[in-house]
């Protein structure tokens, strides 16, 4: 959905493609925050399935209005020169330029999500209410409202890289579904509540594809789910995760 959003607003509307993640990353954020209050915070209340039926639903929905309004056939969003332009290293070796940006945005918003969570009131609040929401609400947290701040910072990062990932890629209305298996193989292999670990866990499955590509084309998939499977087989807690002893 946002690199539709980004898609529709450098090809229609003539803005420019980093410009319009300014634009998106606020959408994309209102979005999380209304969906959050309207929809998820009283499938939440249900309990059981209700809030991954809800999700499912929901993905369902937007999935179809794409295809509706954009049709099947990928896009991209144009970036110009930089899409190509590289660092060249040595005569073997060179970094392409629009890559190295993508890690060290990456690594900017991981390390600013990380400070958020640890040092203001409310990542606090929110962390209190993800590891007990009874008491965090006896200490006189709103859980509704910390549920809604905490899927709004999310969905504002997902504009950030739907962006990103437009600007890389083509897409089509499905491809997210691929994404959000790679999306949790990384979590997975980083470990589960480390948003360094997932950072990690991302490369870790990037340079495993890419080295499975390298062999056979057919391979770069097959080799990212092999280092998954491995991970979870001698370290299911994931690599920065330690065990939780009884």
């Amino acid at each position: 959905m946002a690199a539709y959003l980004g898609y529709f607003l450098v090809d229609k509307l003539s803005v420019p493609a980093f410009l319009c993640i300014v634009i998106v990353i606020p959408v994309m954020a209102g979005i999380g925050y209304v969906l959050q209050l309207g929809l998820l915070n009283p499938a939440i209340a249900r309990g059981g399935l209700a809030p991954i039926l809800v999700t499912f639903g929901l993905a369902v929905v937007v999935t179809n209005l794409l295809q509706q309004f954009f049709s099947a056939d990928t896009r991209s969003i144009q970036t110009g020169a930089i899409a190509t332009d590289s660092i060249q290293i040595n005569d073997e070796i060179a970094i392409g330029v629009f890559p190295l940006l993508t890690f060290i945005v990456g690594v900017v918003v991981i390390a600013g999500l990380q400070t958020y969570l640890s040092r203001s009131r409310t990542g606090r609040a929110m962390r209190a209410a993800s590891d007990d929401k009874d008491a965090a609400q006896l200490m006189g947290i709103d859980n509704r409202r910390i549920y809604a701040i905490a899927t709004a910072i999310a969905l504002g990062v997902v504009g950030l890289a739907g962006v990103f990932l437009g600007m890389r890629t083509q897409f089509s209305p499905t491809y997210g579904d691929a994404t959000l298996i790679f999306a949790f193989e990384a979590v997975i292999i980083g470990g589960l509540g480390s948003l360094w670990g997932t950072l990690i866990g991302g490369v870790v499955l990037g340079v495993a594809q890419a080295v499975g590509a390298q062999i056979n084309p057919a391979y770069g998939i097959l080799a990212g789910n092999l280092v998954f499977l491995a991970i979870l087989a001698f370290r299911p807690t994931g690599l920065l995760q330690k065990a939780v002893n009884s």
